[in-house]
């Protein structure tokens, strides 16, 4: 019941800005993201693949409309490239991106300036000897993203998608994805969307989950299950069994700071386990979206809020 007031809560900038004031360093944030800098997001990095995890790196910010900033973004995600290459971790850490940090939402020219963008994204993963996955938004951005996904694997096969359960176009989406080589990260959807076009109701969308894990781990292509629901991963772990699925075929995904233990727990099964790692000044929205998530959390947020000086 807490999740559209978390969400909506989330556009105020009156509480954007006395959030934004709060250190990175301060409770709840570091629960869910290691820091600002490229540094820290490395060095959390090698902490976790120390522990036979994989990594996925996010470079926070979204729905950009100065082309300055998304060019700093575009820099921002090659340094940490090469940061990775140079300590060694590309073999094991990629990096995820949002299409509306690199332009996607710039007037008239924000396709094309996206598009321009992630390619040079992609051929510094390449360089690196790492991949790109493009991160799913909200759904008035699906046919855009897949659009752009087209064309980067024209040249670059290897960048992942990322499909969303709650919507109700998504099975139809991993039908037409699930082909050999391509990557594919199957999550709920943590964006408020209409009920035109997503399912409103917890129970449907998981029964959609399951379905598109169906269409997935039956197909040719490379399922990353993001979950951290132990029912779902359960599930996912017996549906990969009936299709014959090996150790290596398919990777667990899950968001940096939540189940831990169940993260290695995993790893030790024998299971690929990806850790997606969010860093940068720009946490707010995901903080947000990740308290809508788990409205367990709100307390703890408020207390740090009140107390914080």
């Amino acid at each position: 019941m807490l999740r559209q007031p978390i969400l909506l809560l989330a556009k105020s900038d009156k509480v954007k800005k006395l959030v934004s004031t709060m250190p990175v360093s301060s409770g709840i944030v570091t629960s869910y993201v290691p820091g600002e800098t490229t540094e820290s997001a490395v060095d959390a990095t090698s902490v976790l693949i120390d522990d036979d995890l994989r990594v996925t790196l996010d470079f926070l910010g979204e729905d950009t409309l100065d082309l300055a900033q998304a060019e700093a973004t575009v820099a921002a995600y090659k340094d940490m490239l090469a940061e990775l290459s140079r300590r060694g971790l590309a073999g094991r850490a990629e990096v995820s991106v949002k299409l509306s940090a690199v332009g996607q939402a710039l007037p008239d020219i924000g396709e094309k300036t996206a598009l321009e963008n992630a390619r040079e994204i992609c051929r510094a993963a390449r360089n690196a000897g790492t991949t790109v996955t493009l991160d799913m938004e909200d759904h008035t951005t699906t046919d855009s993203t897949l659009g752009i996904l087209r064309e980067l694997r024209k040249d670059f096969p290897e960048t992942g998608a990322v499909l969303q359960a709650m919507l109700h176009r998504t099975e139809a989406d991993c039908r037409a994805l699930a082909y050999e080589g391509s990557r594919v990260r199957l999550c709920k959807g943590a964006y408020m969307e209409p009920e035109t076009v997503a399912f409103q109701d917890r129970l449907d969308v998981d029964k959609s989950y399951v379905r598109c894990l169906k269409v997935l781990l039956a197909g040719q292509g490379y399922p990353m299950i993001a979950s951290h629901d132990p029912r779902m991963i359960q599930i996912a772990s017996s549906l990969a069994s009936r299709y014959g699925r090996r150790a290596g075929t398919y990777e667990f995904q899950m968001l940096y700071g939540i189940r831990p233990a169940e993260q290695k727990r995993l790893a030790a099964a024998g299971e690929t386990v990806r850790v997606y790692i969010p860093y940068g000044q720009e946490w707010y929205g995901y903080l947000m979206r990740r308290m809508a998530e788990r409205p367990q959390n709100l307390t703890f947020f408020l207390r740090s809020l009140v107390s914080k000086k």
